[in-house]
């Protein structure tokens, strides 16, 4: 065995891809909140941000973290449950991240989240013009409760997770060397 390799534990490694995957969360909102780029009026806006919050920057840190961890802490080889570690953590600990971010934000601009649930409200009106009073308030009421954020952390956090498991099978698929039994 090559002692020049270190015993890192896969959570280490995804721990720091987290950090680096909620960072660029936050700075999203910042620049989106800085500019007043409304994701529900600039829906080219919107849709960049899903596809790189929800397919491409998760599979790249994913796929990063894991062959990180596979070439440099595990001699080379890496098994599908080591990568599925990596890319949950990965993913739960940015959401983590970000949700404390977004309560310290709620607490620092109250205003914002009514601002939002303003915009949602005429939004929903504007896209479903049938929609009744009651059917409006059973929606609005579902919208309040999960801008709530003590409801929408640990609820982004299994959302995540799920993008982070489904990810990382892929990945696992690409990256996985199992040791051999016999060695």
């Amino acid at each position: 065995m090559n002692e020049n390799f270190s015993t890192i534990k896969p959570s280490k490694i995804a721990i720091n891809y987290g950090l680096f995957f909620g960072i660029i969360m936050i700075l999203e909102f910042v620049l989106s909140y800085s500019f007043n780029i409304d994701p529900q009026e600039n829906k080219f806006f919107g849709i960049i941000i899903n596809l790189l919050n929800y397919v491409i920057l998760p599979f790249i840190l994913i796929y990063l973290a894991a062959n990180k961890y596979k070439q440099f802490h595990n001699n080379g080889f890496i098994t599908l449950s080591e990568t599925m570690k990596i890319g949950t953590l990965v993913c739960a600990f940015s959401a983590l991240i970000y949700g404390v971010f977004y309560i310290l934000f709620d607490f620092i601009d109250p205003s914002f989240k009514e601002e939002v649930f303003e915009k949602i409200k005429e939004v929903t009106v504007k896209d479903n013009p049938q929609i009744t009073s009651e059917q409006l308030k059973i929606s609005l009421k579902f919208v309040k409760m999960f801008m709530n954020p003590f409801v929408l952390l640990p609820f982004s956090i299994i959302m995540y997770s799920l993008v982070g498991i489904i990810h990382s099978l892929i990945v696992g698929a690409i990256v996985k060397k199992n040791k051999p039994i016999f060695e």
